[in-house]
């Protein structure tokens, strides 16, 4: 390391810390009376919020929550997630964002791996507690939260209902400095083999993603997703990646946020509309669901921009959203990144297209925003050539990557080879620096001695007119190795064969996009497709299943 010339403060300077406290003070100072709702259950204001988070900071304090304690959370997407967002790091506690669609054994798992000492619990996953109370090894206490004016019988103890506990609450509270690298948040992500992985963010860490996500999605013309106009929506679970840090930039921002609770397609519509929401975002399913409502009919949807990530988002869902007037972009990034890498950068000349004509860029996995360094490696961890061609694995470096895994030092070794962080993601970078993800390490198709992308293939296959969404896994061929099988969901009222669907395939043959091996001999029509607990497609399952 360069020997520098270091900074000499004076006796009395202020260290100031990069807290996520910091991030509460501007929404409210900028915009008191912006607000922020709640389906159709309730609507507050930016300076109620601040107050609430207040009240919440001392019931928690008074139920014996400390500094280094565990909160866990199990609610919807609520207002009330967005206050634990910020209470419960705030005082110092750890938040444990519980992922409430894994199996109650995992859940168990990793609430007593956590530690967790504290747990919100909405009454629709009372019962899931109730079969594995007896299993769960350190909370002292839960607090109910409910959507009802008579909450549901617990069969845990608990304190008292929430916004009854934030009634007897003052809301003033001094929230202390401390140490900027302190854990904020802590959650779980589930591979495809083994226990789920604890995943850590620091306030600084936090701090600096929020600061770079609000740079990333207002300062460019080309992509105004975030702007102080803006009426926000998230459509990713709070639950998953701090619903990918967008309420914390909302909140900085002071714009109109909208909580939609349980994800009901019609609902989600309805609140798009009545509302008037300018930004999304979710992963392809999610937005699939709603291009099939009936709602979406009789709706303007032009000024609705939508981040789409987890999976790979394909030309034809693209396409089918651009008929709608919806503008679509894609997120790139994991779990161990807070999670965002890179983002669709499309240049002017790329927004005089039609809208319909500026999916060849939009599905692109985008270009690092910034403070982050994202590079393609080959096995041996040598950078290969950024000629759109020349594929290697994803790693990356930024301010807010994941340091380890909770409890789990030696899987963070291997997260961290050779100083970068690993994402497992094969990709290409073109000579303009914008990143193409074509698949996972463990999703490549091996067939013939060559490396076929299923991403490639799912996104030809979804520019069939019939299709609503594919997934594409290899399966053993005694002579290939592997060979692509397909399952395709259709849209309503199609009915395609495979016949129809090789056909389709056979054109990006002829035009020498793809091998003629490259085209699946063998297709499922399905009327749904598995998905992870996270909305991602998940091929381990659809392999299993095959066989």
């Amino acid at each position: 390391m360069a020997s520098t010339r270091l900074l000499t403060p004076a006796e009395n300077a202020y260290q100031y810390p990069l807290l996520i406290k910091q991030l509460l003070a501007s929404g409210p100072r900028l915009a008191g009376s912006q607000e922020i709702i709640y389906a159709n259950i309730s609507r507050y204001t930016y300076t109620e919020l601040q107050a609430r988070i207040g009240r919440l900071a001392n019931a928690l304090t008074k139920a014996g929550v400390k500094a280094g304690d565990t909160v866990a959370v199990m609610d919807w997407d609520t207002p009330r997630y967005l206050e634990c967002f910020f209470a419960v790091p705030m005082i110092g506690a750890v938040l444990h964002t519980v992922n409430v669609r894994l199996s109650p054994d995992q859940i168990v798992y990793t609430m007593n791996h956590a530690e967790d000492d504290v747990v919100l619990i909405h009454d629709d996953f009372l019962p899931i507690l109730d079969a594995v109370k007896d299993q769960i090894e350190t909370v002292k206490h839960y607090i109910q939260l409910t959507d009802n004016n008579q909450p549901a019988a617990a069969s845990v103890p608990v304190l008292g209902e929430y916004e009854q506990l934030l009634a007897q609450e003052d809301s003033h509270f001094d929230f202390p400095d401390f140490d900027e690298n302190s854990i904020a948040t802590c959650f779980y992500t589930t591979g495809t083999t083994g226990k789920p992985k604890g995943v850590m963010f620091s306030h600084r860490q936090l701090v600096m993603h929020t600061m770079a996500m609000v740079g990333s999605l207002s300062m460019f013309d080309e992509a105004p997703l975030l702007r102080s106009r803006s009426v926000y929506m998230p459509m990713t679970p709070m639950f998953h990646v701090h619903a990918w840090g967008v309420p914390y930039a909302a909140t900085l921002m002071g714009i109109k946020q909208v909580y939609p609770g349980r994800y009901e397609p019609e609902l989600l519509m309805d609140l798009i509309k009545t509302h008037n929401v300018t930004f999304s975002h979710c992963v392809p399913t999610i937005m699939q669901m709603l291009l099939a409502t009936e709602s979406i009919k009789d709706a303007d949807l032009s000024n609705w921009q939508v981040l789409i990530g987890g999976s790979a988002l394909t030309k034809g869902l693209c396409e089918a959203g651009a008929e709608r007037g919806i503008r679509m972009y894609t997120g790139y990034g994991m779990s161990e990144t807070c999670p965002i890498l890179t983002i669709t950068h499309l240049t002017p000349e790329d927004l005089e297209l039609p809208l319909e004509q500026q999916a060849e860029v939009r599905v692109k996995t985008g270009v690092a925003i910034p403070l982050v360094q994202v590079e393609i490696v080959d096995t041996n961890g040598k950078p290969v050539a950024h000629d759109g061609q020349a594929k290697g694995e994803v790693v990356a470096r930024s301010p807010w990557l994941t340091q380890s895994y909770l409890k789990e030092p030696e899987k963070g070794e291997e997260l961290w080879l050779h100083g970068w962080l690993h994402t497992g993601d094969v990709a290409s970078m073109e000579p303009n620096q914008t990143l193409m993800i074509k698949d996972r390490i463990k999703d490549v198709i091996k067939t013939g001695g060559e490396w076929l992308s299923s991403l490639d293939l799912e996104n030809l296959i979804s520019q069939h007119p019939a299709v609503a969404a594919a997934a594409v896994v290899g399966v053993a061929d005694e002579k290939w190795g592997e060979r692509p099988h397909a399952l395709i969901t259709l849209k309503p009222g199609q009915n395609v064969t495979q016949e129809d669907i090789q056909a389709h395939l056979q054109r990006y043959v002829d035009k020498g996009e793809i091998n003629k091996w490259a085209i699946p001999r063998q297709m499922d029509f399905v009327d749904d497709i598995p998905k992870t607990s996270v909305g991602k497609i998940n091929k381990k399952q659809i392999r299993d299943q095959l066989g």
